[in-house]
């Protein structure tokens, strides 16, 4: 019996909202961070292989200098959002705490209710950036649909010699001519193969861990916005509860005192 109790004193203590929001950011982010890895290591290959396209030999901002840049990004997103995730756990914990010991002897601190709200805040911010990260994923998303999508439909194309120039979507200069089209053996190779496929479906999963990251950002800033709401009306409680019992004790006083000098008016 004593240990179910404890059991269920452990359980009771779990914030199930903040659990729930950190494990969609931890898959949304491992999800993005994965696939969007290997999505751009995917275009690395594609872009050298069947667009013929030379790394630079200088140190010039070329796009694969972006796509190097873009992978050290993504593995400083994937600590920071690791380590954030545990400070919100974190903090839900705190929180859940605070409200079961109302009225116990735990005191909520001004220093708790200013991290709520610098969470909040922070969260906002967040939510601000993902769903900027998600508008940007969609972007590799709807070029390789129009080539996976070309390739699905050869049959279709065949009278007409389509061509997808590099320089349409900014990835090479204007001086320099990439282009692939239809009618040539490249073209074929690659719809043949399975880069295209793979690199295709694996930035469609990144855009969708983007978009669960965008959801989990949602989900935190209602949970953040509620216990802080609850930690201020705890406060506000308390402040009562102690001005109330101040007043109590004063008016004990003043009869304790009364009582004694009616007693020795008497003697």
């Amino acid at each position: 019996m004593g240990c179910s109790e404890c059991c269920l004193k452990c359980l009771s203590g779990i914030p199930y909202a903040s659990l729930i929001a950190t494990i969609l950011l931890y898959a949304g982010v491992a999800l993005f961070c994965g696939c969007g890895h290997e999505a751009l290591s995917g275009t690395v290959t594609i872009l050298q292989t069947y667009f013929d396209v030379v790394r630079s030999p200088v140190d010039a901002l070329d796009v694969f200098t972006m796509i190097d840049i873009f992978k050290y990004v993504i593995y400083g997103v994937a600590a920071a959002f690791f380590v954030y995730g545990i400070l919100l756990m974190v903090e839900g914990f705190f929180t859940t705490g605070a409200i079961r010991d109302l009225y116990g002897d735990f005191k909520i601190t001004t220093c708790g209710r200013c991290v709520s709200a610098w969470f909040i805040m922070l969260t906002y911010i967040f939510m601000l950036a993902w769903l900027g990260v998600t508008a940007f994923s969609s972007l590799p998303v709807f070029m390789y649909f129009n080539i996976w999508n070309t390739c699905q439909n050869t049959t279709l194309v065949e009278s007409s010699n389509l061509c997808f120039d590099l320089r349409q979507f900014g990835i090479v200069s204007i001086g320099e001519e990439k282009k692939l089209c239809t009618a040539s053996e490249n073209f074929i190779k690659m719809c043949e193969s399975n880069e295209l496929d793979l690199t295709f479906h694996l930035f469609v999963c990144a855009l969708a861990g983007a978009g669960a990251a965008v959801i989990a950002m949602v989900h935190y800033l209602m949970v953040l916005s509620a216990n802080w709401a609850y930690v201020k009306d705890a406060c506000r409680m308390q402040k009562y509860e102690d001005i109330k019992s101040k007043e109590e004790q004063e008016l004990h006083d003043i009869h304790s005192t009364r009582s004694k000098e009616r007693l020795n008016a008497y003697t």
